[in-house]
């Protein structure tokens, strides 16, 4: 089992005892209403099966604490291995404290220093303030304004592609 360590927190793999944290998480308008529609248990089980099997991705918790506060992933692109994207929740009850920017910094870290990758990337919607925020306090620079290009509950939504080098993180560093 993969962990990774920051100041506040620990990122730990998945754990089957997580399915009641991810089920919560997803099945959260709150956290929901900017990725997608409230899935079926059947089908978030799926995905939570998915995360299980991942190497990257990782449920976040204070240190010494086993309440799981919100997850963080990086999925390596199969067709450019030296690629992944990012991604993050947290659960609404915590948002604001710092729990994703310090989770995204662990991940970069790691995906730079430790698997490999030359360049992450993440995709936010615009209308999704506090993302964006983070994604910038983390040195990604947006590269691409898809206008209208994401559905989501039967309405459209400008999708933000945002890209960090492992060089712009490096020289920042």
């Amino acid at each position: 089992m993969l962990t990774l360590l920051t100041p506040r927190f620990t990122l730990s793999s998945f754990q089957e005892s997580d399915w009641p944290f991810f089920r919560a998480l997803r099945q959260n308008n709150d956290v929901m209403r900017y990725m997608a529609g409230i899935a079926s248990e059947e089908d978030t089980r799926r995905v939570f099966e998915q995360r299980l099997l991942e190497k990257n991705a990782f449920v976040i918790r204070l240190h010494g604490d086993d309440t799981a506060l919100g997850d963080v992933g990086l999925r390596i692109s199969k067709q450019h291995p030296e690629e992944a994207d990012v991604g993050y929740s947290v659960l609404p009850a915590v948002q604001g404290r710092g729990i994703a920017s310090e989770a995204l910094q662990a991940i970069c870290e790691y995906a730079f220093y430790q698997a490999n990758v030359n360049a992450l990337n993440a995709w936010v919607l615009a209308e999704n303030t506090g993302s964006v925020r983070v994604l910038e306090k983390a040195r990604f620079n947006r590269v691409q304004v898809l206008e209208k290009a994401f559905l989501l509950n039967d309405e459209y939504y400008d999708d933000w592609a945002f890209r960090l080098t492992k060089d712009d993180f490096l020289q920042a560093g």
